[in-house]
């Protein structure tokens, strides 16, 4: 995904128009399109990020590595915010990594799918505030207000329903991957005055009780 955002860059220049590139889980920004091939400004690492949701602005969004970098990020409108959250959401997920034949990444990417299931609930408590807001504005509710915060709404809960979808299969193969084995007791061997070559010890009541 690709488009412009407003950076916040400092106090003397404030927010400034950023061409950004979201590519491999990598966030890139230039300071135009025009200047990609130039190299970027600066990039991170989305799977590394906490993706925090603006209460007051809904056109903002922060990206914080915490104790080293914080980038504040406005879009264009709420709709393009919508659009920008799902794919870094989806890209701090690792969905690459959900792929793996040996298993040993279900740990990471369920914990990576939580993280981005806890974006998307902030995320539907400021856009159910929006319409709650909007439908009881003096005046009368404001129709097109309610029809614009329904519509984020709508596609924010089909995002939280797939990615809640990917956290049970991702839970079913970790159990299903956890292998169980009966331990073998550790019984004496009994002697006895006949053959003992073809006996078998009995291990009923020591099995019993290890299915309790």
């Amino acid at each position: 995904m690709e488009g412009v955002l407003w950076k916040w860059t400092n106090y003397w220049n404030g927010w400034q128009t950023r061409w950004f590139v979201l590519e491999n889980g990598i966030l890139s920004y230039y300071k135009s399109q025009e200047e990609v091939n130039q190299g970027c400004k600066g990039s991170v690492k989305v799977s590394v990020c906490q993706i925090n949701v603006n209460n007051i602005d809904n056109t903002r969004m922060d990206l914080v590595i915490p104790g080293q970098q914080h980038m504040y990020l406005r879009a264009p409108s709420p709709q393009h915010r919508q659009k920008w959250l799902v794919a870094l959401g989806s890209a701090k997920a690792c969905v690459e990594s959900l792929v793996d034949t040996k298993g040993t990444c279900l740990e990471d990417s369920l914990s990576h799918k939580k993280s981005e299931l806890h974006l998307y609930c902030d995320l539907l408590m400021q856009q159910v505030h929006a319409v709650k807001s909007a439908a009881n504005e003096e005046g009368g509710p404001a129709i097109q207000k309610i029809e614009d915060a329904s519509s984020l709404l709508t596609a924010t809960c089909d995002t939280f329903i797939r990615t809640l979808e990917d956290i049970m299969k991702l839970t079913n193969n970790t159990v299903t991957n956890t292998s169980y084995e009966m331990p073998v007791p550790n019984l004496p061997v009994t002697k006895t005055s006949g053959s003992t070559k073809n006996q078998k010890p009995n291990v009923g009541r020591s099995l019993s009780q290890e299915s309790r």
